[in-house]
């Protein structure tokens, strides 16, 4: 079957996708084990990635017996301006490798270089993804392939287990293990020996915080903290830690494998490794870690703790740089907390009170913003666009007085920016196809100009300048992991000369945040180079360094007061809290213990873990092929599959399959179904749909097109005849969460019986062909923490023109909806609104607009609130109302979520409870004094977020609202509904 659909494939592929250049500016190099695609500026990493990869990928065989399904795909891109990645299992071992510089805020990332970082990391995700047992191999071969889920075809949820079940896990448990080997697969470099983890749990309990089990760990730790994703990785890797000094590396191995003989489901196979109940291991860990880390705090406390007097009353989340007027108390910087969407903010040290002056878009979890202040003018600069995929920081300023904002440079991918107080000029460092360039930003701030582009892995960051506009400095990170503090004279440095004026190396513990004095004389910063994070200031002309901090936990991002005093951010169990201490030299400053130094001194094993430098590989000898990739060329067969269908109240059986490119720029999706009841005519018992994507087009063809969701009406989405479609969106403005999309619509019905849009309306013609072009904005805002959309705005215009009958018939829509978040945390009004207007005649089916219900299935995969579509109507029927015109306003109330946890078991468990309450009224014909009629619709609904099998959400809604027609009760509705994923 494989081989018939591929040439088939082939024999329809364009000639143009056999050119020698790439339609998407995309090269590739193989090797046996390797796919490795790459955007052409980065082929110059190419030879790097193949000599990281081939040692990482070997160690892993070695280290789990793997025996790789299929060759590994990695594309690397520069997507972002902070490197990452991102690893799929299904349907194939899939990465996507950003190239950027990390962060290394805190030393939450490890200082090695990150390209050898990343591919341990990622392939041990590979691993835990591909690895299988006899019996997945047997499905697999079923299957055609591995099986990720879809909505489309709930069906895969179960297929996806079968294929890859040791992915179907929490994301503690594959962070955890991933960042546990990655540590020890660097030679000892990793949050496994990580100062800021140590941190995190010995404020944790010297502060009596809580912490989480499993089950709370998923269903709010990675939801609700200010931390959010990361504690999956902070708890998974000291859980894997413990386990491996409590019962050896060699056993947490054990556990990660998948050999004939384990078990499927990643705690039973603890339970078969370990002999005990994962929850029971957790709270041993807990009592451990509680005893370990008061021996610290014990070692901690036998020379004297610097005393510090906090700013405000608690914790503030996550804070960027910081600048401090002493004349008001007044704090400025970038601030992250859960309730409140990002923003630039102005702390009242002297009251508490906090004063929002912007939002900032898409900010860091550690670093939030780049920040940079002039005091003189009252200005702030600051960096929207921090994090996601794309991300290209854009050069923003706000006036702090005023909050009046402006764009400065869009997409200028600038960050670590710092003012120059003398010629008014910023500097900073922009990333840019894996390589970091210190430039300079003159006033009016409109244009960047490069200084110099520092070699791959040589990074520089928390840049500053002395008061007197002589001197910069930087946090300097080498290619081979070596960590500097170094100032250069700023005049030399222009011209391009790169030779420090001083240094000071710290090993491998990265300098963080160094920032010069008022007299220029020292830099203070801080850095976990006694173990703890401390205070240290250096003097400039002698290079001579001094601890003047001995903290508990942890002291950072200094800010030099005239008077000599610091204010500081420090760590506390809930988060970081301003404070002022005092700047002394201390002689003596505490060390603690790192659970990772103890257990290399337990089991000295894991020396021999780490993976060899990629210098010992040469590419050139391994690679078997190379050339530009043409997506449509390299279609194949991803997995094929059985499949259950739904058409007019009937249920089907079928098959369907699934066709794509490597990267996922073109697919094809094939299902053939029947329904075998004597209730349906026979030329309406065979089903065909056929879906398909390439480059922002989208076509689907279909005969008697059926769904999984009819099965569970009374929504319904089938339609008897043949339709043609063809679409493209065109995508004017792609700027997170900001977009602005044009989109194109062409179809063709024939043979149909009822309309495509309205499921209970007849057609008295069997021939319908649609075109429309629609407008549609939107940019909304969320919280941490929140659950759905608190603020912001969208918009919609479309135009549709319908030929039906051999009349033409045009419709006008738009629609506008305002969100506004209230001081309740996590809850927001909306106002929605939204209008039509058609051409053509009251009796013309394809001219009325249609209202009515909620709209949901029993079980369904669209919104779970779809009484916000502008053709919901809840309590009245579907298209029970109809108009050649209308105008519909709806005021919406969403309310707190409440927040669960540990209700549920590992594989499911309870996230959220969401209530809201909404009013809409409808008027039909409005300019019609005739045909006129008013309606109205008051409801609640609420939403219960619960996830199956870690990765999937689940939504179970529950409605009811009541239907008015010129002030008169006319109905209701109850509403219940499942949202599949």
């Amino acid at each position: 079957m494989r081989g018939r659909i591929l040439c088939l494939l082939l024999a329809l592929t364009p000639a143009a996708a056999l050119a020698d250049e790439s339609p998407v500016g995309i090269s590739h190099v193989e090797t046996k084990d390797l796919r490795l695609y790459y955007i052409d500026s980065l082929s110059y990493l190419a030879p790097h990635a193949v000599r990281t990869f081939t040692n990482s990928h070997a160690w892993q065989r070695r280290m789990f017996g793997w025996v790789p399904s299929e060759s590994t795909i990695i594309l690397l891109r520069d997507a972002a301006d902070y490197g990452n990645a991102t690893t799929f299992a299904a349907p194939h071992s899939m990465l996507f490798l950003d190239v950027a510089p990390v962060s290394q805020a805190f030393e939450t990332f490890p200082a090695t270089e990150r390209m050898y970082w990343l591919m341990n990391h990622e392939l041990v995700h590979v691993v835990q993804g591909d690895i299988a047992s006899e019996d997945e191999r047997r499905w697999r071969r079923f299957f055609l392939g591995k099986v990720a889920a879809q909505r489309q075809n709930p069906e895969t949820l179960l297929y996806n287990f079968l294929t890859v079940p040791r992915f179907t896990a929490p994301r503690w448990y594959l962070e955890g293990g991933a960042v546990f080997l990655e540590t020890w697969m660097g030679g000892g470099l990793g949050r496994a020996q990580g100062g800021y983890d140590e941190m995190v749990f010995r404020a944790m309990v010297r502060d009596d915080a809580h912490f989480y089990d499993p089950l709370g760990l998923a269903s709010r730790g990675t939801q609700l903290d200010f931390q959010v994703g990361v504690n999956a990785y902070l708890y998974g890797t000291r859980f894997f830690t413990w386990l491996a000094y409590a019962y050896s590396p060699e056993k947490v191995v054990a556990w990660m494998r998948r050999d004939d003989g384990s078990e499927r489901y990643w705690s039973d196979q603890f339970q078969q490794v370990f002999g005990i109940p994962v929850e029971k291991a957790w709270q041993d860990w807990i009592a451990f870690e509680h005893e370990f880390q008061r021996r610290n705090l014990a070692e901690v406390r036998k020379n004297p703790i610097t005393p510090h007097r906090t700013l405000v009353g608690s914790a503030v989340g996550s804070v960027s740089r910081t600048y401090y007027d002493e004349a008001t108390g007044i704090l400025y910087g970038g601030f992250r907390h859960p309730g409140v969407v990002e923003y630039v903010g102005a702390l009242n040290t002297r009251d508490g009170s906090f004063r929002k002056i912007t939002d900032i878009k898409r900010a860091m979890v550690y670093r939030v913003t780049s920040f940079a202040y002039d005091p003189a003018s009252g200005t702030a600069f600051f960096t929207n666009d921090n994090r996601g995929i794309p991300s290209f920081r854009t050069l923003m300023a706000v006036d702090v007085r005023t909050g009046e904002e402006r764009v400065l440079i869009q997409g200028a991918r600038v960050g670590e920016i710092v003012f120059n107080p003398v010629d008014r000029a910023l500097l900073g460092v922009r990333h840019e196809n894996g390589l970091a360039t210190l430039v300079r930003i003159p006033p009016p701030y409109d244009t960047w100009y490069r200084v110099y582009t520092f070699p791959f892995g040589v990074v520089p960051s928390d840049l500053d300048v002395s008061p007197d506009g002589r001197l910069l400095s930087a946090s300097m990170s080498e290619v081979n992991a070596d960590q500097f503090l170094r100032v250069w004279e700023l005049e030399k440095i222009l011209q391009g000369d790169v030779t420090p004026l001083s240094e000071f190396r710290f090993g491998q513990s990265v300098p963080e945040s160094f920032v010069f004095s008022p007299d220029g004389r020292y830099l203070y910063g801080s850095s976990y180079y006694t173990g703890v994070s401390n205070i240290f200031r250096y003097e400039v002309a002698t290079g001579a360094i001094e601890a003047v901090s001995n903290a508990e936990s942890g002291f950072f991002r200094p800010v030099p007061l005239a008077d000599g005093r610091l204010v500081v951010l420090t760590y506390t169990g809930e988060g970081f809290v301003p404070a002022i201490i005092e700047s002394r030299p201390i002689e003596d400053v505490s060390a603690i213990k790192f659970l990772g130094a103890e257990l290399v001194d337990k089991y000295p094993v894991i020396k021999t873990w780490q993976v060899p430098a990629p210098s010992t590989v040469d590419d050139e000898k391994l690679i078997i092929a190379r050339g530009p990739y043409a997506p449509l060329h390299n279609l194949a067969l991803d997995n094929a599959f059985p499949v259950l269908q739904g058409y007019k109240d009937s249920a089907g059986i079928g098959y369907h399959l699934n066709i794509a490119d490597r990267l996922g720029f073109a697919s094809v999706g094939i299902t053939a179904a029947y329904t075998p009841t004597g209730n349906l005519p026979a030329n309406e018992r065979g089903h065909v749909d056929v879906t398909g994507k390439y480059l922002g087009w989208r076509a689907d063809l279909s005969w008697n097109h059926s769904d999984f969701y009819d099965l569970f009406g009374p929504t319904k989405r089938g339609r008897k005849g043949y339709a043609a479609k063809l679409g493209y969106d065109d995508p004017l403005i792609y700027d997170e969460p900001r977009r602005l999309t044009l989109s194109y619509d062409l179809e063709y019905y024939d043979k149909i019986d009822t309309l495509p849009s309205a499921q209970n309306v007849a057609t008295t013609f069997t021939r319908l062909t649609t075109a429309q072009v629609g407008l549609k904005y939107t940019d909304v805002r969320r919280s941490l923490g929140a659950v759905d959309d608190e603020k912001g705005v969208t918009w919609l215009g479309m135009l549709t023109g319908n030929q039906a009958g051999g009349e033409f018939v045009a419709q006008l829509r738009g629609g506008l909806d305002a969100g506004f978040a209230l001081p309740i945390p996590h809850s927001s009004v909306w106002l929605r609104s939204a209008a039509g207007v058609a051409t053509g005649g009251r009796n013309d089916t394809v001219a009325n607009f249609y209202f009515g219900a909620f709209g949901n299935n029993y079980v369904d995969n669209g919104e779970s609130k779809r009484y916000r579509e502008y053709s919901s109507l809840p309590g009245f029927g579907i298209d029970e109302v109809s108009g050649l015109s209308f105008v519909r306003e709806m005021a919406e109330w969403n309310l707190p979520p409440v927040v669960f946890e540990s209700v549920g078991t590992p594989g499911f468990y309870l996230n959220w409870l969401r209530p809201a309450v909404f009013a809409a009224a409808l008027w039909t014909d409005p300019g019609n004094a005739t045909l006129h009629k008013d309606y109205a619709s008051l409801g609640a609904q609420a939403d219960l977020r619960f996830s199956v099998l870690h990765w999937y959400d689940m939504t179970l809604s529950f409605g009811y609202a009541v239907g008015y027609q010129g002030g008169r009760r006319v109905g209701d509705e109850w509403m219940l509904s499942l949202k599949i994923m």
